[in-house]
């Protein structure tokens, strides 16, 4: 959907239910918006994607003149397994608490390649001599 600042990306939001006046000239969309990681109380962390977005309890009336185009938001698993990533792909991890900044879940798993380079690094550090 078009931001109200155009120097800022197309925000991500889920369609929740399109209604129009008894002419069909006033369409409005309900959304439900996900957040960016910059958009969150925590902020961007090193963890969280370049692709990646929040499904917020934020809801939402918008004019449908406002959407941009269709973007998809996969789930982590399934994102991981596109082939290619393009400009209208993104996903999601997390819901995310607008108001309290709380996650659900809370955490979030650590890959194996994480954790073996983590270890080597420890290893390296522990195993030099002072």
């Amino acid at each position: 959907m078009r931001p109200s600042d155009p120097s800022k990306p197309s925000c991500v939001a889920k369609i929740e239910r399109i209604e129009a006046d008894g002419r069909g000239t006033n369409v409005k969309v309900h959304v439900r918006w996900y957040y960016r990681p910059e958009e969150s109380i925590g902020g961007r962390r090193q963890f969280h994607g370049s692709k990646e977005v929040f499904l917020s309890d934020h809801y939402d009336a918008q004019s449908a003149d406002t959407i941009e185009a269709k973007c998809t938001v996969h789930s982590f698993k399934s994102y991981t397994k596109l082939d290619a990533v393009g400009n209208d792909d993104f996903f999601c991890r997390f819901e995310y608490n607008s108001s309290t900044g709380a996650f659900n879940p809370d955490r979030v798993a650590v890959y194996r390649s994480v954790w073996s380079q983590l270890m080597r690094y420890t290893s390296t550090i522990w195993s030099q001599d002072y």
